[in-house]
């Protein structure tokens, strides 16, 4: 599987989640990051501010970004009509499994015909042609499921692997669109840590607009 990884920082070495290891004065902290274990898929409910702050902010240029985040809602309908939903996140480490294909593997590894699945990921940045696929053949025979992708950043659109496999989704059923920034406060007040006692406002970074009509652009052109 082709690994997901963007332009690496030249500068600095830094953390997969945006820490700069060098200003770290904590040498316990330091020997934590360094010896993180490489090849793992992490969950939980929240991620902490620092993530996503950092890999979730839809820079043109993603340097350093290594790392896919996808939070996930699924609402599951009986034929009652009764409505379940759940939430949570995976992170990967871009090698053994990205996130697409872990929440397949670990979060909806079967799915009930009798009962209809509603699922939306907010993902840090778009799918590589490999997990396109795995999404496209999930789709293809599980015509009960509903999935919703939108994502802060296009990974390596100007690619013509990525471009077909991103029109793929689109003719798959798949709906695909770029994170506005309402949808990044989404993120914020449902799936990143806050303080005991204290939920601090959504606080947009300087470009977030620009930089999702930049990509809504991309994205339209992709797939017309």
């Amino acid at each position: 599987m082709a690994q997901k990884t963007e332009d690496a920082e030249a500068s600095a070495p830094a953390s997969q989640n945006g820490e700069d290891l060098e200003n770290l004065d904590d040498p316990e902290k330091l020997k934590e990051l360094i010896e993180l274990p490489p090849f793992e898929i992490v969950t939980g409910e929240r991620l902490p501010v620092n993530y996503f702050k950092f890999q979730f902010r839809n820079v043109e240029y993603s340097s350093g970004r290594n790392k896919t985040f996808l939070c996930y809602v699924i609402e599951v309908q009986d034929k009652g009509g009764q409505v379940q939903a759940s939430r949570g996140y995976l992170e990967d480490e871009h090698a053994t499994a990205h996130a697409e294909e872990a929440f397949f593997n670990t979060v909806m590894p079967t799915l009930d015909p009798a009962l209809r699945y509603n699922v939306t990921w907010y993902v840090s940045s778009s799918p590589c042609a490999a997990c396109a696929d795995r999404i496209i053949k999930t789709l293809n025979k599980t015509k009960n499921l509903r999935l919703l992708i939108l994502v802060g950043r296009l990974f390596m659109w100007e690619e013509p692997e990525i471009q077909a496999a991103l029109k793929k989704l689109k003719e798959a059923g798949c709906k695909l669109r770029i994170m506005k920034p309402q949808d990044f406060e989404y993120i914020w007040q449902n799936f990143v840590e806050q303080e005991e006692g204290e939920s601090k406002a959504f606080e947009p970074w300087e470009d977030i607009q620009e930089n999702f009509l930049y990509y809504e652009e991309k994205l339209a052109d992709i797939l017309k």
